[in-house]
């Protein structure tokens, strides 16, 4: 949530930000400040008549009790006046909150301006994409023929998107994942496990809903975590911190719950987009200053680069674009490996910041050194997410003969350097 005072002082900015997030009609900033306007103005309308209630309640206390009457009269008129006034208050203050929700974060400056994936800009790639001496196969067939991925069976049970990993797989898998998460506890992260199913409050408060209400799972009064951020940003809400504590650094590893209502017709064969994933996530809130946010920025997708060299999985950085980036995000990279059965590089993590953004929604504050209230600044970034980097292994070390060779960093989980055919 943007603080209104900064959309007062900027409301041409925040009028671009909306059009260039192309986020274009879900909110009219000339109707927001005509609101708030309205809200002021009424709101010194009731301290006014508080103002004058108290003063006649003083009067009756004091009055002869020939005069209390007259007095008792007066209060009772303004009781009534201001009751009015306090519920249209109240109805106004719903109002005005509700349309914060749907105003954008404001992209950083650097932040190149682009209607979709085709502005995004490329800021590096990294690793050498191996010379098969062979057509390689791509996960599925690979899956089938190792029997470590059934698609078929997954889909009878879970529907569309179904899958279950079997035998090496599953244990790959979960190796992928304990790397992961180790790694980012050598880093200083506080490892964590989370709720998945939370209320919908803590969406509206990292910035998933309203925005995406479409795309996440209801279970009775909760909704179920597309990502184990909104757990973990949200862990802290309502508190306030000391700047001495900060940055407190989170890690969690989490099943992931998303509809996918904007991915039809994307991706429908494979493991690559589906409804039920699992992940690790990495959290940072640091100081309110923009100048930290983006080192963190900077340092937290090293982390993510550091789990794919060690992997030795070709990778390329990419700058998101306006159209490309989420309505609370100020600024977002994103990495994507090569999958060498599609000679194309897919998205495997995203690395954001947010300033106060999330932590003005969740009212999570820090008590600066000098003693005054500040909202902390927010990040997070995928350190790795399964099976989509499984499928990136497994492409990227298969043999000819159909077999997949265990990156190093991994042999330590699965306990095996090789899957081969059965």
């Amino acid at each position: 949530m943007l603080d209104i005072n900064y959309i007062k002082e900027n409301k041409e900015k925040v009028k671009k930000a909306i059009i260039d997030k192309r986020l274009d009609g879900t909110i009219d900033i000339d109707k927001l400040l005509k609101v708030y306007e309205e809200y002021l103005s009424l709101l010194k309308k009731v301290e006014i008549e508080r103002s004058n209630r108290n003063k006649i309640s003083e009067e009756v206390a004091k009055a002869k009790p020939s005069e209390k009457e007259k007095f008792i009269q007066e209060a009772k008129v303004i009781k009534d006046v201001l009751q009015r006034m306090e519920k249209e208050l109240e109805e106004l203050k719903s109002r005005l909150d509700n349309m914060l929700l749907w105003v954008p974060n404001v992209p950083a400056d650097d932040v190149p301006v682009g209607k979709d994936e085709t502005g995004n800009v490329e800021i590096k790639k990294v690793g050498k994409i191996k010379d098969f001496k062979f057509e390689p196969k791509d996960h599925v067939e690979l899956g089938k023929l190792l029997d470590i991925i059934d698609i078929d069976r997954g889909a009878k049970i879970a529907g569309f998107r179904g899958y279950f990993l079997k035998n090496e797989g599953a244990i790959l898998e979960q190796a992928i994942l304990r790397y992961a998460f180790e790694y980012m506890i050598k880093q200083g992260f506080t490892f964590m496990s989370v709720p998945w199913m939370v209320n919908p409050g803590f969406f509206t408060g990292t910035g998933y809903f309203p925005w995406g209400e479409n795309d996440h799972y209801r279970v009775d009064d909760k909704a179920l975590i597309g990502t184990a951020e909104v757990s973990l940003t949200s862990y802290y809400a309502g508190e306030t911190l000391e700047e001495k504590d900060l940055p407190v650094k989170l890690v969690a590893l989490s099943p992931c719950f998303r509809k996918e209502i904007g991915a039809y017709g994307k991706d429908t064969k494979g493991i690559f987009r589906l409804h039920q994933f699992y992940k690790v996530e990495q959290v940072v809130l640091c100081e309110a200053s923009e100048d930290t946010s983006r080192k963190w920025h900077e340092q937290m997708l090293g982390f993510s680069e550091s789990i794919l060299e060690g992997l030795s999985l070709p990778y390329r950085v990419l700058l998101m674009c306006t159209g490309d980036i989420g309505a609370g995000q100020r600024k977002k990279y994103d990495i994507e490996t090569w999958f060498p059965s599609q000679k194309i590089y897919r998205e495997t993590h995203s690395d954001s910041y947010f300033l106060d953004f999330q932590s003005r929604r969740l009212n999570i504050k820090y008590k600066a050194k000098d003693g005054s209230l500040k909202y902390v600044h927010t990040l997070n970034n995928t350190v790795a997410a399964t099976p989509r980097l499984l499928a990136a292994v497994m492409e990227n070390y298969q043999k000819k003969d159909g077999s997949i060779e265990i990156p190093k960093v991994l042999r330590k989980y699965t306990g095996f350097k090789k899957i081969v055919p059965k």
